[in-house]
C-alpha cells in the first residue's frame, strides 16, 4: 500500500498506520486471514503480507459487510468503495467542491466556512472567525445634552440645529451608496 511499518510493532497496530484502516479494520483484516494480532509485522511471511494487501484493496471479495465500509455508493461510480491513502483528501475536496458548484445549501456552508450537518452555531464553533467586541482606539463621545456633556456655548445649539438635517442626510445617502456597492461586489 506504499507504506513501510516498522518490522517491531505489532500487527495490528502497524495496520493501523495505514491511513483509511482503523483499529476496527485491521481486527477484522487479522481474523478473516487468521492471523494472529499479536504477532509482529516483521514476523509475517510474504503470502500473509500479500494476503493482507489483497483483502485491503478489496473487501468486498472477503465477504466484508457493506457498513463496514468508508464511501459506501459513490456519486460517480455508484459502486461501494474503501478509500485509502491520498484518495481519501482527493475525493473529499471533490465532494465539497461539487456541493459549491452546484450552488447547494452544504456549499454555501462550507464557502462560509460554518457548521454544514445542522449543529448549533450561536456558542460553539466560534474558532475562526472575528469573534467579541473589536477594540475602537478611542470611547464613544458622550451625548448633548446629557450630564457627562461639556458645556456649549448659546449660539452653538442655534448652529447645530441647522446644519443637523443636512449632516443626517449626507450620512444617509452615503450609507446606502455603500450598501448598493457591496451588494454589487458580492453579487459579482
Amino acid at each position: 500500500m506504499g507504506n513501510d511499518i516498522p518490522g517491531e510493532r505489532k500487527s495490528i497496530v502497524g495496520l493501523t498506520q495505514i491511513k483509511g484502516i482503523g483499529y476496527n479494520f485491521a481486527t477484522a483484516i487479522l481474523d478473516t486471514l487468521k492471523i494472529n494480532i499479536n504477532s509482529y509485522i516483521g514476523n509475517l511471511s510474504d503470502a500473509n503480507v500479500q494476503a493482507i494487501e489483497k483483502l485491503i484493496l478489496d473487501p468486498i471479495a472477503g465477504n466484508f459487510p457493506i457498513w463496514f465500509l468508508n464511501r459506501r455508493k459513490d456519486i460517480e461510480t455508484g459502486t461501494d468503495l474503501h478509500l485509502l491513502t491520498s484518495d481519501i483528501p482527493f475525493t473529499l475536496r471533490n465532494d465539497i467542491e461539487r456541493e459549491r458548484i452546484t450552488a447547494s445549501w452544504r456549499g454555501y456552508r462550507h464557502l462560509s466556512g460554518l457548521k454544514v450537518r445542522g449543529q448549533r452555531t450561536r456558542t460553539s464553533g466560534r474558532k475562526g472567525g472575528a469573534v467579541g467586541v473589536a477594540k475602537g482606539g478611542l470611547a464613544a463621545p458622550a451625548k448633548k445634552g446629557s450630564p457627562g456633556a461639556p458645556a456649549a456655548d448659546a449660539a452653538a445649539p442655534a448652529e447645530d440645529a441647522a446644519t443637523a438635517p443636512a449632516d443626517t442626510e449626507k450620512k444617509e445617502a452615503t450609507a446606502t451608496t455603500e450598501k448598493k456597492e457591496a451588494t454589487v461586489e458580492k453579487t459579482k
